[in-house]
């Protein structure tokens, strides 16, 4: 594939920024049964929040275009083929994994509508309604977003000048490859849909993953590449479920325990390696440690927030401490990776426990100093469940400015689940 004529060529219909319902993250679709089954009449609010306020977001692309562009996702519909791969495929080694009742839905679903207005060089954009369905315009609206974006930086570019951007492009992500197939045993996805550079570049990097790391690539988030390519679909659950359980506590009581309700949830649908805890949304620390028995007998841990070696160390202090062997659990770090924070923590932690990565925007969209200005570098843009029954949702992370929720509400989960002081980072996209 002629990436850079297809882009050259910008306004070609054949390449909508998202071509499918499918076109999203396996653990959106987890979710997104699970919060069917369990809370299918929450309301929530869905909003855009860019951390990265130096990118003008207004200034740089069109209002049209965007409304074009979302208008062009409430169009989509699951087809025939991505319904029979659903309910036909194994995932997780588990055959029908999505359940009838949930599909059936699903294969009627339309993305509802959007609240969109240009506030200074910003975008607001929210998305309000019940929950299964809201949740679904996460992923596509980040990546339509992202990519009219990185658009708006390469419209004034050459064919040429376009061409030779791409192909250095490609030969940074060789060079990683090279560098990864260092490591023998390396287990390592592909995370990096939502603020992919395009659609098209996603498929060549997973592409490109495949044939360089065979079977040490263990797949894609994307369920579309997934499907097209053959791929395991790969993915479990987010901060979503415990932010919006926690936002419907009625109590401190409740509150406290809402992480671990989710997780209960959760585990009446799913065995193996999909019983993956994501414990930082309140602090991983105080997770663990009030965490209940059947916790500790889980596959593994994600790490996605604060210092990732001390996250592990802490997991592995906890697994001893509950009886089990770390040796036997799997940790997979998710948080801004990239391959030399990949090679450090490889060799730290290879043969203390099963070790994965997903990779996310530094495989799907380094494009750091290949531009003019370096310009299409990527930024941290996200759109999170803020609201839930007409309250607003929280979340403290093991980085504090990963952060976010109204100033008292932030003061009250940090007390009910004993946050004390936090290191800030850098957040890396």
């Amino acid at each position: 594939m002629d990436i850079a004529t297809r882009v050259w060529n910008h306004k070609w219909k054949i390449d909508p920024i998202v071509r499918s319902l499918i076109d999203t993250d396996f653990y959106k679709l987890l979710m997104c049964q699970s919060v069917f089954r369990n809370k299918p009449d929450t309301q929530v609010v869905f909003s855009l929040i860019n951390r990265s306020d130096k990118v003008p977001l207004a200034r740089l692309i069109d209002e049209g275009e965007l409304r074009e562009q979302l208008d062009h996702v409430r169009s989509l519909s699951l087809t025939r083929g991505e319904s029979t791969w659903l309910r036909g495929n194994t995932f997780y080694g588990k055959r029908q994994m999505f359940r009838p009742d949930f599909m059936e839905w699903f294969e009627g679903l339309r993305l509802p509508d959007y609240h969109l207005q240009r506030v200074g060089d910003q975008y607001e954009l929210t998305f309000e309604g019940a929950w299964p369905e809201v949740m679904m315009w996460e992923i596509p609206a980040l990546a339509i977003l992202m990519e009219l974006r990185g658009r708006a930086v390469l419209h004034d570019m050459k064919r040429f000048e376009l061409q030779v951007l791409y192909a250095r492009g490609m030969t940074k992500l060789w060079e990683k490859i090279e560098h990864l197939r260092k490591l023998p045993d390396l287990r390592i996805a592909d995370f990096g849909t939502r603020r992919r550079h395009s659609f098209l570049w996603q498929d060549w990097c997973v592409q490109a993953m495949t044939e360089g790391l065979g079977d040490r690539f263990a797949g894609t988030s994307n369920c579309l590449i997934a499907k097209n390519r053959d791929l395991e679909a790969i993915g479990t659950n987010a901060h979503e479920l415990p932010m919006v359980y926690s936002a419907l506590a009625d109590s401190d009581q409740e509150l406290a325990h809402a992480p671990y309700d989710v997780l209960a949830d959760w585990q009446e649908e799913h065995d193996g390696n999909l019983r993956i805890i994501l414990p930082d949304t309140y602090g991983t620390r105080g997770f663990l440690q009030n965490a209940p028995d059947w916790l500790a007998s889980w596959t593994g841990i994600r790490i996605d927030s604060g210092d990732p070696a001390a996250g592990a160390e802490t997991a592995i202090d906890w697994w001893q401490s509950r009886g089990e062997d770390p040796r036997q659990k799997l940790v997979i770090f998710s948080d801004g990776l990239d391959v030399t924070k990949i090679s450090e923590l490889y060799t730290q932690f290879h043969g203390r426990v099963r070790v994965s990565f997903g990779w996310g925007t530094l495989l799907t969209n380094d494009f750091i100093g290949l531009s003019p200005d370096n310009r299409l570098a990527p930024f941290s843009l996200v759109c999170k469940a803020v609201n839930a029954n007409g309250r607003p949702t929280v979340k403290l992370s093991d980085n504090p400015n990963k952060a976010m929720g109204p100033a008292d509400q932030v003061a009250r989960y940090k007390r009910v689940f004993g946050v004390g002081a936090q290191d800030r980072l850098e957040v890396v996209v």
